[in-house]
């Protein structure tokens, strides 16, 4: 008998699953990411211009994008340290600590801004230390990039672990017995592995303080031309009605995160193929 020339699938209904996959992810996202392109794409280039390139909004994207930058830069070096204290270590209350991390994921964004601004305000915990120092840290930029750390510290955390816990010490003990130092072997054998990890948890770290809300308009003060987030920029246009400015604006911040996710995606495809995971 002849061997049959149909393919055996180990999922079946890939036909109607795809068609589910398309017509969800349509529903959630294209379609109303066509509208806000749509509802922008309908005041002109000149009206978009304008309402994208504004004073107050042009300083928010500084804020907002600056900050991002140096709080994902921090995030990824404490991160890295967090990471490797976790995996290399042992030492009492690990447990507690490695839950830790995950805490500005189950906490509501709201109740985090109202914590750190308590934290920080000039009568709080650390904020009265501060103060007398000179260094003022709610209501100000400073703030913000505060806020922007404590949401983006798991991302880089989470990504580089697992590198961390698969990597074999047997690599750094060869090389140290070969005569390199310990910086040595972690610069040469240690770090080339974990650094396409830790820029993907860079570039997740920074894409999502970009377009955090909840945690920072608290602590930011929200003093124009100041503290304002582009996010926030955004929700004030919308209670004043100005549904097109706010699209103009969520249009700058869309383009800038699909070149975040195109680069991530990249970044994971590069970490897959170094690893030998590559499909």
């Amino acid at each position: 008998m002849a061997a049959s020339s149909t393919s055996f699938r180990v999922l079946p209904g890939f036909g109607l699953s795809l068609g589910y996959t398309l017509g969800y992810l349509s529903l959630i996202v294209l379609i109303p990411l066509a509208a806000v392109f749509f509802k922008a794409g309908s005041l002109g280039f000149e009206h978009f211009w304008d309402a994208a390139t504004s004073p107050r909004v042009l300083a928010s994207y500084r804020l907002s994008f600056g900050a991002s930058l140096i709080a994902a830069a921090i995030n990824a070096v404490f991160g890295l340290l967090l990471a490797w204290v976790l995996v290399r270590y042992s030492f009492p209350g690990k447990r507690l600590v490695d839950a830790l991390v995950d805490l500005p994921f189950a906490l509501p964004t709201a109740v985090a801004g109202i914590a750190l601004t308590a934290l920080y305000a000039k009568n709080g915990w650390v904020g009265s230390v501060l103060e007398p120092l000179g260094i003022k840290v709610a209501f100000t930029p400073l703030g913000v990039l505060v806020a922007l750390v404590f949401i983006g510290l798991p991302f880089v955390v989470r990504t580089v672990q697992p590198i961390l816990e698969d990597l074999d010490t047997e690599y750094e003990e060869a090389a140290v017995s070969l005569g390199a130092s310990r910086w040595q072997a972690f610069q040469h054998v240690v770090f080339p592995t974990l650094f396409p990890a830790l820029l993907t948890g860079f570039a997740l770290a920074f894409a999502r303080a970009v377009g955090e809300y909840g945690s920072v308009i608290f602590i930011a003060g929200n003093i124009p031309m100041v503290s304002e987030i582009t996010p926030l920029m955004i929700i004030t246009k919308l209670e004043q009605y100005d549904y097109a400015g706010a699209t103009a604006v969520a249009v700058v911040m869309l383009i800038f995160s699909f070149i975040l996710l195109l680069i991530i995606n990249g970044l994971q495809a590069w970490t897959a193929k170094r690893t030998g995971r590559a499909r």
